[in-house]
């Protein structure tokens, strides 16, 4: 079965990154295929690589990559939902003359269109809401 997932809780605020991290690893380990994660909204924040949670937490960007790195799962961003929340890649920051950037490889910034594919081409969308 073909799953995607919808995140739209950001970091440590919510249970729902966490939880969709969780969901992530187990659709995987149970032999079905992610084909991707689709952040939106406070969700976003997921891609911020920056971010430096304390040493007991865990750190959720990180697991991103490595589900990313071990399973090919694509990490897709929703640039509208990013650039208003101060999110962007070298390229955007380019473009809008900001002297730093805080999204890169393997998330990639892409438009809200890549969500409806997905919930065409997956048998199953999964959301994680705050």
């Amino acid at each position: 079965m073909r799953y995607a997932i919808l995140l739209m809780g950001a970091p440590y605020s919510t249970q729902a990154s966490h939880s969709a991290l969780r969901f992530a690893r187990a659709v995987v380990a149970r032999g079905h295929r992610l084909e991707c994660v689709f952040f939106y909204h406070d969700g976003v924040h997921n891609a911020a690589r920056l971010a430096a949670p304390p040493q007991d937490e865990p750190h959720l960007v990180d697991g991103w990559i490595a589900l990313h790195t071990e399973h090919g799962v694509s990490l897709q961003v929703c640039i509208a939902a990013a650039l208003r929340r101060g999110l962007m890649d070298q390229r955007e920051a380019s473009r809008h003359g900001k002297a730093g950037y805080s999204v890169e490889a393997p998330f990639e910034l892409v438009g809200l269109g890549q969500l409806v594919d997905l919930g065409l081409d997956c048998d199953r969308l999964v959301t994680f809401g705050p």
